[in-house]
């Protein structure tokens, strides 16, 4: 299956741009590939929307790069022998970007935000659920913060740490509009928000009293001293373009390369591609209160339907491994069980169609082009389904229209990716949940909540492993989803730029890395 004669045969290619040249050499140009939702740490967000933000904000503890968890602008992490009170005592000599000394009160004044209903933190259904609830915030001092659970939880730390929920990051109350609406952050990280200019670039600033770690960077977390003035992240959409722009000198990190540029790029001297694999999800979801898919034997027939191996090699150009888990292959709670991958069988896939009703309707699988792997899943579903007398059309959106779709569950089939979950319980609860209350959860089963709830308490891996295997088994039966593969995320820099690299949460950081021409 050629997948570029396929692409050929829709929407013409978009528009290209090439960033513009920045006014100093000391402005570190990051291709980013679309504008950011919001600078609101966790709120209206997305994974380029989180790439910025953990440069400006930091949380009491942050992620490693191999997912432990670490302190950040916490001194240590004490926990109770009850495992319900987590006391963190604040690092002595941390300071705004207004000056401001860092203090308990600080914390207290953000949590207290992030966990009210009306501002719509990401995170706060996983604080202020069954498994985990936070039942107090307390400040005995100015530089001691405790936070008390109901019951204990395996998972607390990691939540605070997540991307995706802004590392639950401190900010200055300046931050706020005098309405209390958010302006701007104002927080502790090695650069401050400069300019935004909207569908342009977002630039930050050196934050010249960042108070850093000893060591080196490891992660979001160990030393993050900025070595650069400036770091302007320039929205270039189109992936040629981002190229081109490499190539000319326009933008010094390119952090997200096309697989099928890799060889060519790699002959070009003085240019160094980083990569490493990644422990996001790329997918394909499925409405499981539509009138046909709620017949799991439609889902089943379209997850039969489908080559992963085939359009998981065409997608990624070989580099990446198919796997119908949640769990990312890197992780150490992926097992042997999962490794399998269903193999494809047309002729039962016709046959379940037919079974479950199918008389030739066109389902519709919404994608967008700002993510080109989501484009191409899209359009390889719809061929491999053809195959199998399953007709379908693609219904392409602006990347920030499908998410909201995506947020009110509102689609019959989506190609769409997740990025890391760096524990194997968010790796499963990043899709998993009741859609009356979460409708971008597309696995509504109590029993598997339940399952996976206990996850997020047990502390034993080998127990914990075990239970991930019995979901994996149900995931295949239920089919919500049908898990494809983790990317492997390729940075390219030009020799001038010293210090980069690429990691599993691919997003770039820009602290630690040089300019030296």
């Amino acid at each position: 299956m050629r997948l570029r004669a396929l692409l050929a045969a829709f929407a013409a290619a978009s528009s290209l741009a090439l960033a513009a040249p920045a006014a100093a050499q000391e402005t570190l140009r990051i291709r980013l590939n679309a504008d950011i939702r919001s600078t609101d740490p966790g709120v209206n967000r997305d994974a380029n929307t989180d790439g910025i933000v953990w440069h400006v904000v930091e949380g009491l503890v942050a992620l490693r790069a191999d997912a432990s968890v670490a302190p950040m602008l916490a001194e240590r992490v004490e926990v109770s022998e009850d495992g319900r009170t987590y006391t963190f005592p604040l690092r002595q000599g941390v300071r705004f970007h207004n000056g401001q000394p860092l203090t308990s009160a600080d914390v207290a004044f953000a949590m207290q935000r992030y966990m009210r209903r009306e501002t719509n933190w990401r995170c706060r259904p996983d604080l202020d659920s069954a498994v985990t609830r936070i039942t107090a915030v307390e400040t005995p001092d100015e530089r001691t913060v405790v936070i008390r659970l109901e019951q204990p939880s395996a998972l607390f730390l990691t939540m605070l740490a997540r991307p995706d929920c802004g590392q639950t990051g401190i900010w200055h109350r300046d931050s706020l509009n005098a309405d209390g609406s958010w302006r701007a952050p104002v927080g502790t990280g090695p650069f401050r928000l400069g300019e935004w200019r909207r569908g342009q670039f977002v630039e930050l600033t050196r934050f010249e009293g960042y108070a850093a770690l000893p060591g080196t960077p490891d992660g979001l977390a160990g030393n993050k001293a900025p070595m650069v003035e400036r770091v302007r992240f320039t929205v270039i959409p189109d992936d040629a373009a981002a190229r081109a722009a490499l190539l000319a000198g326009n933008i010094d990190i390119l952090p997200d390369a096309r697989s099928r540029d890799l060889p060519e790029l790699r002959q070009r001297p003085g240019i160094s591609v980083h990569s490493a694999a990644s422990m996001d999800l790329q997918v394909l979801l499925m409405q499981t209160r539509d009138p046909l898919l709620q017949d799991v034997r439609m889902r089943r027939a379209i997850a039969l339907a489908l080559d992963v191996p085939e359009l998981v090699r065409a997608v990624s150009e070989g580099t990446s491994r198919p796997s119908r888990a949640p769990i990312p292959v890197s992780s150490s709670f992926f097992t042997p069980a999962m490794a399998e991958v269903p193999a494809r069988d047309v002729a039962q896939a016709r046959r379940l169609a037919a079974e479950a009703g199918y008389r030739g309707q066109r389902l519709r699988i919404v994608t967008t082009r700002r993510y080109e792997a989501f484009y191409e899943i899209a359009v390889l579903v719809q061929d491999m389904l053809r195959d199998a007398g399953i007709e379908s059309e693609l219904e392409v959106l602006e990347w920030a229209t499908q998410l909201d779709r995506y947020t009110r569950g509102d689609y019959q089939m989506m190609a769409f990716g997740f990025s890391a979950r760096l524990d194997p319980s968010l790796s499963f609860e990043m899709f998993t949940g009741p859609k009356a209350t979460q409708p971008r959860k597309a696995w509504d089963d109590p029993e598997v909540q339940a399952m996976l709830d206990q996850t997020m308490r047990e502390t034993d891996p080998a127990r914990r492993r075990a239970t991930f295997e019995a979901m994996h088994r149900r995931l295949l039966e239920e089919v919500p989803i049908v898990a494809l593969y983790s990317s492997v995320t390729h940075g390219v820099t030009p020799r001038h730029v010293q210090g980069f690299g690429s990691w599993a949460v691919d997003a770039p950081r820009a602290w630690g890395v040089r300019i030296q021409r």
